[in-house]
């Protein structure tokens, strides 16, 4: 049996390696057959085709015909694709339970404070960093956004005003609830109206012609980002992280001067 290399890789989305896919792919083509004539059909060599139908069967893909030779039965993908959704499910479920125990746990305590004694030892210098691609850079952003206690300010694009809204809104309007100060400075027009109204429920917004983009947190956490977000891929875009109150204070003060003349939104 001849079967396309892309459509056996599609196959690996249901949770199966190559030779799972094969074997199953062969056995959906045949119905019932025996382990031989599987492993002929799908190239696999004989010696691992057992331990590959048992872990099919354990997966709920097939099942196993009790008989001389053993014959395996395929089970419909429908089907499949039902239990393959509850296994997903199940597991999702049993996982955030236990992260969500480790989150009231003594452990949990214990770790803050070992993070926090070697973070008192570190170098101010030390404490800085730089993220490929727009999903860790954003990670990164919402982390800061999450730990703000007093104030937030956030510089960006005509397009970056509609990904940060869609990405941090709800952890913006969190930081707003517990008393931090949020301004935010963009580019924008007519097409920005129901976002500006929207995040003007929480946060000061203000037009900006500042060509930049870049988070300032507690005036002492800052990530600017070094590429223009109209020319750059979003894998390829680039942040840099720094923790210090020296360089944030003042940066923080260039801004206020900007700040002054911004035309509130």
């Amino acid at each position: 049996m001849i079967v396309e290399s892309d459509f056996l890789n599609r196959l690996r989305d249901f949770g199966l390696n190559s030779y799972e896919a094969k074997l199953w792919a062969a056995l959906l083509s045949r119905g019932v057959s025996t382990a031989g004539e599987l492993s002929d059909i799908a190239n696999v060599p004989r010696s691992r085709s057992y331990d590959v139908l048992e872990s099919l069967e354990k997966k709920g893909f097939i099942v196993i015909k009790i008989d001389k030779p053993i014959k395996y039965i395929a089970v419909p993908p429908e089907e499949v694709l039902e239990r393959v959704k509850k296994k997903i499910k199940r597991d999702a479920e049993k996982e955030t339970k236990v992260l969500d125990d480790f989150k009231s746990s003594e452990l949990l305590e214990e770790l803050n404070i070992l993070h926090k004694t070697g973070i008192d030892m570190v170098e101010p210098t030390d404490l800085s960093g730089a993220f490929k691609g727009r999903k860790r850079l954003y990670a990164h952003l919402e982390s800061l956004i999450k730990n703000a206690e007093k104030s937030i300010v956030l510089v960006t694009t005509k397009e970056g005003i509609l990904r940060k809204h869609k990405e941090f809104k709800k952890v913006l309007k969190k930081a707003s609830k517990n008393g931090v100060k949020i301004r935010i400075a963009a580019d924008f027009n007519k097409k920005h109206e129901h976002i500006i109204k929207e995040l003007s429920e929480y946060a000061q917004v203000k037009k900006s012609n500042l060509d930049s983009r870049f988070l300032l947190v507690d005036g002492e956490d800052i990530s600017f980002m070094v590429m223009d977000d109209e020319e750059v891929h979003p894998s390829y875009d680039v942040g840099v992280w720094v923790k210090t109150k020296y360089f944030a204070s003042t940066f923080e003060k260039m801004f206020n001067s900007q700040w002054k003349n911004m035309k509130s939104a």
